[in-house]
């Protein structure tokens, strides 16, 4: 029941919206993984950004797509922790290295049984067309699962449709830039450096009509 509800959010719901409302455009599509596991890393200004990359992906794919997400935002039950769960199957992952265990522990394991991930380095929604300073989360977990291939893809125009803080959905034109994919050089640093180097990439290519 629980999988026919999620085919249903997806078809239904997600897609007439991404496609048809917003006129979503992919660039690149080609370029995705086409299977796990993999990690795809995408800039984050809005909560239509998760349906937006899972949406790239044919309804068959979905249970192979795993989303992350800070656990405290999950952590509280009720029916917004239900939906983030298994009709988005996010994966909650504790924040920063505190505390007993591995906090990344539940994405490696997903990555593990073959899933890809989507992951904001971000850490949180930003401002509009803004990307904002990249945490090194994504890197320790690339480093722990050095063969991993990291697809970056650069989101343009959710942001404006749905900012944060608002519940009012304005239409407007959306752009998705999907990256050629690269793996960790085995250090956090070099990582990092890869996955800034992608973004300025992608950045160039959507030009100044595609990010202003």
């Amino acid at each position: 029941m629980v999988r026919l509800l999620r085919l249903g959010f997806f078809a239904l719901i997600v897609r007439p919206l991404l496609m048809l409302v917003l006129g979503t455009n992919i660039r690149h599509r080609e370029r995705l993984p086409a299977k796990g596991p993999a990690i795809i890393v995408a800039n984050h200004n809005s909560h239509l950004d998760t349906l937006a990359l899972m949406a790239m992906f044919p309804l068959k794919r979905l249970d192979d797509l795993r989303p992350v997400a800070a656990v405290d935002y999950f952590d509280k039950g009720g029916a917004l922790a239900w939906f983030a769960k298994h009709i988005i199957g996010i994966i909650g992952v504790r924040r920063g290295q505190g505390g007993e265990g591995n906090p990344l522990a539940p994405a490696e394991a997903a990555l593990d049984a073959g899933r890809i991930l989507i992951l904001f380095p971000e850490g949180t929604r930003g401002e509009p067309e803004r990307l904002a300073r990249f945490k090194k989360g994504v890197a320790h977990l690339a480093k722990a699962r050095p063969d991993t291939p990291v697809t970056p893809v650069m989101l343009h125009g959710f942001g404006k449709a749905l900012p944060k803080g608002t519940i009012l959905f304005v239409p407007f034109n959306c752009d998705v830039f999907v990256g050629e994919a690269f793996r960790t050089d085995g250090t956090v640093d070099g990582f990092m450096t890869r996955m800034e180097s992608a973004f300025e990439t992608l950045t160039a290519e959507a030009g100044p009509a595609g990010w202003d």
